[in-house]
């Protein structure tokens, strides 16, 4: 067993990991707290992470680890773990570093601004029809006055105290029992920028931030057909920070529930109520009013009679095609038979309209030797199986005493 393991333990592994399951680990660690600039902790545990991955993936650095523990690492030569934890974020995730450069002083640098998403509800007849939103929004921009300096006229910010200009200070961690682990963190004192403005040599307009609120509009053109959860990128109109491009206003669209229509893909399925007249005869009327206002007139075939819960098919009534939008999906169309009121019965000759009708079901041959008149009793079907089951009793239950209540004689 190791003399220590407080690097595994940062890891999540066990001593006896592979090297395989130590990568994965670090891996999963890394995305998890990779640095954040607007969390100087992350930064500093994610440096604690590569440095005990760094050790523990190496045969030779592992070894003297399990053997001597951090004394043992530290005292190898002066030397601790040599290789840069962004080319360790390198070298597992092909590069990708999350939309940061590291410094040589580990500070993480934004390559670009980052993206504002902006959740926007439609209606499906938006849609359907297609729309343009005009929107007031509101950015940050660069201050025009200092030029995203942050300084009035020719102030120069000044070395930061806390840090001495290096943008980072020294935190220490507890690694593990009677182990602590020192490492870096982005200087709370000037934002890890390693230089501070005096009060009174900040800009007027921006108070030493660099940028300023500008509220503007942009037309946003929703397409017709789009699909739902669709994202429309508006370039570069994100916040500004001074020297990286900004990022990009995406806007998500979040189509709310239709109280008629239910879309999937280029298809919509409604439902519509019919008379039993016209189940029975059929119908030639507008079944449907579309979401672009049309009404749609459907004629049902001659001596077709019509079950409740049947279904037809509107071909080419269906949503519009994105990027095609002259071609349409399908409308599916439930049928619902609705029975008459009782009111109306009362107003038919009954015995007319018997003979009409087909006839009733024969009574059941052969009878079943008994039969119990029970009354008739409407009830709705949700209250099925609500019945209280603590009446029940297990006919072999025993009393308190553990004996059945019924003994043979």
């Amino acid at each position: 067993m190791p003399v220590e393991t407080a690097l595994y333990d940062l890891l999540g592994v066990e001593p006896e990991a592979t090297e395989d399951e130590i990568k994965k680990a670090y891996r999963k660690k890394a995305r998890e707290h990779h640095p954040n600039p607007d969390d100087p902790e992350a930064g500093s545990k994610f440096q604690e992470m590569a440095a005990a991955y760094e050790i523990l993936s190496s045969v030779e650095t592992r070894e003297t680890y399990d053997r001597f523990g951090m004394e043992g690492i530290s005292g190898n030569g002066g030397r601790g773990p040599s290789m840069d934890a962004a080319d360790l974020f390198a070298e597992l995730f092909g590069g990708a570093n999350f939309g940061f450069n590291f410094g040589p002083d580990m500070r993480p640098r934004r390559t670009r601004g980052e993206d504002t998403i902006i959740n926007y509800d439609v209606t499906l007849e938006d849609l359907y029809n297609g729309k343009t939103v005009r929107m007031n929004m509101e950015k940050q921009i660069v201050c025009q006055v200092c030029k995203g300096s942050g300084a009035k006229g020719s102030a120069k910010p000044k070395q930061c105290a806390k840090c001495e200009g290096k943008g980072w200070t020294f935190i220490q961690t507890q690694m593990g029992p009677n182990q602590i682990g020192t490492s870096r963190a982005r200087c709370s004192e000037c934002g890890g920028h390693g230089e501070k403005l005096r009060e009174k040599d900040r800009c007027k307009k921006c108070k030493g931030e660099k940028t300023v609120k500008e509220k503007n509009r942009e037309e946003i053109h929703i397409e017709r057909g789009v699909p739902n959860r669709t994202r429309i990128v508006l370039s570069e109109a994100g916040d500004e920070e001074p020297g990286v491009p900004p990022g990009d206003v995406v806007l998500v669209l979040k189509c709310k529930p239709h109280p008629s229509f239910e879309r999937s893909g280029n298809d919509l399925l409604t439902t519509v109520h019919i008379t039993l007249s016209e189940a029975l005869l059929g119908f030639s009327r507008i079944l449907v009013t579309h979401l672009d206002g049309r009404g749609v007139h459907v004629t049902s075939p001659k001596g077709k009679i019509i079950k409740p819960g049947d279904s037809i098919i509107l071909r080419g009534e269906g949503m519009p095609i994105y990027k095609s939008p002259d071609q349409k999906g399908h409308l599916y169309v439930i049928l619902e038979v609705d029975m008459p009121e009782e009111s109306w019965l009362k107003t038919v000759d009954q015995p007319a309209l018997e003979a009409l009708l087909p006839p009733k079901k024969p009574e059941m041959d052969p009878k079943p030797a008994v039969i119990d008149e029970v009354p008739f009793e409407e009830r709705d079907i949700v209250d099925f199986g609500e019945g209280d089951e603590g009446d029940w009793e297990d006919e072999d239950e025993e009393d308190e005493t553990g004996e059945p209540e019924c003994r043979p004689q």
